[in-house]
């Protein structure tokens, strides 16, 4: 359980502050947490807990890990790029690229589905999650986006006007997905490996599509599930990924996500133009924009990035809009607590601190 700072560097939170940022973290209601900082001062890691229960392996610190919906800004970012090429564009409609697809797919376009406006209801909510047992079916099970769609579509939408409202939506990316691969005849992780992963060299970073291991050094992951009265912690490091495809498969680490995020602000990945427009607010007084939301720090600062959970794992990357500082956390969760206040705390301080 220590912070590690990169030789000779030092940045804040410091070390000990980092340190006992993650202990919290993991009182609080994880197994594992593994965080990394970056400054103009260097580099700061830390990690905490266990990288197994009934064990004492430490985290790695460099643990890789599923990101969840941080991978919708990976996504976003080359739906961006293929804007610049003018290949597609941000009033495009669901319709031209997926014509049939999407009811009302004709009042719907690009930035409505990056921004979550659509209104088109999230696929997940049909689906069965833990601690119900049945999840458990679906850990070796391939989906198709179709199938995906079709199950999102075949629900009202939870929006009748789109580009009005913000609904977060897992739908949205699930379909830029399948635009992405309209436009250039390759898949959308095609797509991100050829024009993020490999030029930013994120030697961490895959997109695993319906593998189900993580490659690597890496913490398990668990999901409560019922068996009778009970309710106990399974296993589910392994499980095909395709049922978040778009939305969510990605497999990273802080160290990659914070590169990521330091190439996407620092204009290395989408112009200035369009940069501005994935930090602007999709709805007035809203706070996510085209793949990204937007988050205002106690001390005044705004940062922008995403989070949440990948079902066994948590994670969270933000940076600011000049790309000289990040944050990157990894959490594995041990569902009988909430460890998102401390979490949030830790975000808070590496910006404010």
């Amino acid at each position: 359980m220590a912070a590690t700072p990169a030789a000779a560097a030092t940045t804040e939170p410091a070390p000990r502050e980092l340190q006992s940022a993650l202990d919290r973290i993991v009182d609080a209601g994880a197994i594992g947490a593994v965080a990394e900082i970056r400054d103009r001062h260097g580099v700061v890691r830390g990690h905490s807990g266990v990288a197994a229960l009934d064990t004492h392996r430490a985290v790695p610190v460099q643990s890789r890990f599923r990101i969840g919906s941080i991978t919708k800004t990976f996504v976003a970012t080359v739906t961006l790029q293929l804007v610049d090429e003018g290949r597609l564009n941000l009033n495009d409609t669901v319709e031209k690229w997926l014509p049939g697809v999407v009811p009302g797919g004709d009042k719907i376009t690009l930035r409505y589905l990056l921004n979550h406006t659509s209104g088109l209801y999230d696929y997940l909510h049909t689906l069965t999650f833990p601690p119900d047992p049945a999840f458990l079916a679906y850990r070796s099970r391939t989906w198709t986006a179709e199938e995906l769609i079709h199950r999102a579509v075949s629900n009202p939408p939870v929006v009748k006007d789109p580009g009005k409202q913000f609904s977060y939506s897992n739908t949205n990316y699930i379909l830029l997905g399948e635009i992405i691969e309209k436009a250039t005849g390759r898949t959308y992780g095609e797509e991100i490996e050829r024009r993020i992963i490999r030029p930013l060299r994120l030697r961490g970073t895959t997109v695993p599509g319906t593998s189900e291991q993580i490659p690597g050094p890496h913490p398990h992951g668990y999901v409560p599930v019922r068996q009778g009265e009970d309710t106990q912690l399974v296993d589910y490091t392994e499980m095909n990924p395709s049922v978040m495809g778009a939305g969510g498969e990605i497999i990273s680490t802080t160290s990659d996500l914070n590169r990521f995020y330091a190439a996407l602000f620092g204009g290395r990945l989408v112009p200035s133009s369009l940069l501005d427009e994935m930090t602007e607010a999709g709805t007035d007084g809203g706070r996510y924009g085209l793949g990204l939301f937007i988050v205002r720090t106690t001390c005044g600062i705004t940062v922008y990035g995403h989070d949440r959970d990948a079902l066994a794992y948590d994670a969270w990357a933000y940076s600011t809009k000049d790309g000289r500082r990040q944050v990157a956390i990894a959490v594995t969760p041990d569902h009988a607590g909430n460890p998102d206040e401390a979490v949030d705390a830790l975000v808070d301080a590496a910006f404010c601190g």
